[in-house]
C-alpha cells in the first residue's frame, strides 16, 4: 500500500489518510476520491491529498476484516458485515462463549495490521451481545498475512464459538448434623433451584441425609441410577481433606475424586468428582448464597456440556479473586457485567402514496413475478432489522393481501394524501420502544438487498459520530437512509413531501456515507418506462 502526499491529478480512486472540508462538503478519513471530487479539490486550489493507493497483494480492509472474522466464528456467532476495517461478532444465542485464548494471542502476534479482540473466555452472554471485534488498522492488509490470520483462526476447533446451555434433571444432597437448621437446608434448596432454572436445567431431585459417608454414598447411586446429571453434594460441614466424607462417599459410590480445591474466591473448597460419566461436585459454603462465586463458573460450564476436570480448574486462577474486600469492592448482587451488544434497528417501509407518475399503484406492479413492494420487504426480512413495519395508505387491503404470511407490522396512514411526512410520522409511531435506530426504506425499490441493509447496520454507531447512514453509489447519495433514535422526536415534526432529508444537512457531523457496490440505492421506480427499463 502507497501512502503519503499525492497530487491531486494523480488521486482519483485513492483513500483519504485525513478528512478534510472542501467547497463546503466534508469528506471524510477514508472516502475513495471519485473524479468529482477531484474536480471540487481543483477548484478549491487543492494540489495534493494525504492519501493511500492499493497495490497487487493489498486486500481491502473491509474484506480483510471480514475474511478473519468468518474464519473465527464457530457455532451460534453470527458475524455482521463489515465497515471501517471492523468486523463484530455477535451472539446468536444464550450460553457460554468460549474462546481459545492462545490462538487469539498467535493471532495478534502475526502482523499488526490485524487485530482481534475478545471478551473473556467463559463470559455468560445473551443473543445480541458482541463477542468479537476484528480490525484491520490500515486501509488494507497483505493478502498472505490474511491467509495466515484465517488459517490460525480456523484451525481444527471454533476460535469463537456459543456453548449452547442443554436442558439437565440435576440432584442435589444436603447432609445435616444434629445442629444443622431447617432454614438452612431450606435456603439451601431454593438457591440452587434458582441458579438451575436461570440456566435451563431443573432441580429434579433434592434429599437430606446424615452428614455419613456411607449414607451419603447411597444417595449418590441412588441419584445416579435415576440418570440425574450431575449431582451436586451440599456437606453440613466443609471439605477440608480428600480423605473428608464427601470425597470419601464418592469413592464408596463407585465413583472418583477428580480434584479438590479451586483458585477462586469465594469457592476455594469446591471438590470435583465423577461417578462413571457423571458430574458430582462437592459444593462449597459460599454456594448456599445467590452471589457469584466460583460454584457458578462450574456449574455453567457443566449446563453447557463442557469438559471440566482438573486440568480446567486449575486455570481458573487469574481473575479468579471475586471476594469482595473495602479497598475493591465488587457489586456481586448486582448488575453483570455490560458488554457492547448489536444495535435494535427497526425498518419502516413507506408504501402509502398513490403513485399518480405511475397511473396506477406501482408498489403492486409485477416485477420478477412478485408485486414490487414484496421485494423490498423480502430485503429487509432477511436482514437483522427488526421489526418490519410497512406504512399504508392508499389502497391498504390490497398491500396486506400482496405482503399475506409476510413477518411485518402494518400501520395505516390515513392522510397519506398530504404527502411523505404523514407516512413518516405513522411509521415512527408505530415502534415499539428501545429500538436504537430505524431505517427508513421506499417502497417501490425493488433491487434493494439484504447485503445494502446489513452494510448500513453495521456502519451505525452514534458513539463514533455515525448515527445517521446513507447510503451513496458512484458519490451520489440514495436511500434507505438509517436514522439513530435521537433524531425520531424531530423527524415526527417533518412536514410535505420531503421526509427528513433537511436533517441531513442539519447534523453533517453525524452523517456516515455507506459506499455501495452497485446502484439499487438509487433505482425508485415512479414511472412505467422506470419499471419497463427495470424488467428489460
Amino acid at each position: 500500500m502507497i501512502f503519503g502526499a499525492l497530487a491531486v491529478d494523480e488521486a482519483e480512486g485513492a483513500l483519504l489518510g485525513h478528512g478534510l472540508t472542501v467547497g463546503g462538503r466534508k469528506l471524510k478519513k477514508g472516502h475513495r476520491l471519485s473524479a468529482a471530487d477531484i474536480d471540487l479539490l481543483r477548484a478549491a486550489g487543492v494540489r495534493s491529498v494525504t492519501a493511500a493507493r492499493l497495490e497487487s497483494g493489498d486486500v481491502p480492509e473491509d474484506r480483510a476484516a471480514e475474511t478473519v472474522a468468518k474464519a473465527a466464528a464457530g457455532p451460534g456467532v453470527k458475524v455482521q458485515a463489515p465497515f471501517t476495517g471492523r468486523c463484530n461478532l455477535y451472539a446468536e444465542r444464550r450460553g457460554l462463549a468460549v474462546v481459545d485464548g492462545r490462538r487469539v494471542d498467535r493471532l495478534n502476534a502475526l502482523d499488526e495490521a490485524i487485530t482481534l479482540a475478545t471478551i473473556p473466555p467463559f463470559e455468560l452472554v445473551s443473543p445480541g451481545q458482541m463477542l468479537a471485534t476484528v480490525k484491520v488498522i490500515p486501509f488494507a492488509a497483505a493478502a498472505d498475512a490474511i491467509e495466515r490470520a484465517a488459517r490460525i483462526a480456523a484451525d481444527e476447533t471454533p476460535l469463537i464459538e456459543v456453548a449452547e446451555f442443554v436442558h439437565r434433571r440435576v440432584g442435589l444432597i444436603v447432609t445435616r448434623l444434629p445442629e444443622t437448621k431447617d432454614s438452612v437446608v431450606e435456603k439451601t434448596v431454593a438457591v440452587t433451584r434458582h441458579r438451575l432454572e436461570a440456566l435451563g436445567s431443573e432441580l429434579a431431585a433434592s434429599v437430606t441425609c446424615a452428614h455419613d459417608a456411607a449414607a451419603l454414598a447411597e444417595h449418590i447411586r441412588a441419584f445416579h441410577e435415576r440418570a440425574l446429571s450431575p449431582i451436586l453434594v451440599f456437606g453440613a460441614s466443609a471439605i477440608v481433606d480428600r480423605r473428608d466424607v464427601i470425597p470419601t462417599a464418592i469413592e464408596l459410590a463407585g465413583g472418583a475424586v477428580d480434584h479438590f480445591g479451586m483458585p477462586v474466591d469465594p469457592g476455594n473448597l469446591l471438590l470435583l468428582g465423577h461417578i462413571r460419566q457423571v458430574p458430582v461436585v462437592g459444593l462449597p459454603g459460599c454456594a448456599r448464597s445467590p452471589k457469584p462465586n466460583g460454584f457458578d463458573w462450574v456449574l455453567r460450564r457443566l449446563l453447557a456440556g463442557l469438559q471440566v476436570r482438573r486440568a480446567e480448574i486449575v486455570h481458573l486462577g487469574v481473575g479468579g479473586l471475586l471476594m469482595e474486600i473495602p479497598s475493591r469492592p465488587q457489586p456481586r448482587a448486582g448488575k453483570p457485567a455490560a458488554y457492547p451488544r448489536a444495535a435494535r434497528i427497526a425498518a419502516l417501509v413507506l408504501a402509502a402514496g398513490r403513485s399518480r407518475r405511475m397511473g396506477r399503484n406501482k408498489l403492486l406492479a409485477p416485477v420478477q413475478g412478485q408485486p414490487m413492494v414484496s421485494h423490498v420487504v423480502d430485503a429487509l426480512l432477511a436482514s437483522s432489522a427488526r421489526p418490519i413495519v410497512v406504512v399504508t395508505g392508499h389502497e391498504p387491503e390490497a398491500l396486506r393481501a400482496a405482503l399475506e404470511g409476510r413477518d411485518v407490522v402494518f400501520a395505516h396512514n390515513p392522510d397519506y394524501a398530504e404527502g411523505l411526512s404523514t407516512s413518516l410520522k405513522a411509521g415512527l409511531a408505530a415502534l415499539p420502544a428501545g429500538c436504537d435506530g430505524a431505517l427508513v426504506c421506499l417502497g417501490d425499490m425493488p433491487k434493494l438487498r439484504s447485503l445494502h441493509v446489513e452494510r448500513l447496520i453495521a456502519a451505525f454507531n452514534p458513539a463514533e459520530g455515525r448515527a445517521i447512514c446513507v447510503p451513496t453509489f458512484s458519490g451520489e447519495r440514495g436511500n434507505p437512509v438509517l436514522w439513530g433514535a435521537d433524531y425520531f422526536t424531530e423527524m415526527q415534526s417533518v412536514k410535505g413531501d420531503a421526509g427528513a432529508k433537511h436533517l441531513i444537512g442539519a447534523y453533517d457531523d453525524q452523517v456516515c456515507e455507506v459506499t455501495m457496490e452497485d446502484d439499487a440505492v438509487l433505482r425508485d421506480i415512479d414511472t412505467p418506462q422506470a419499471l419497463a427499463d427495470l424488467e428489460a
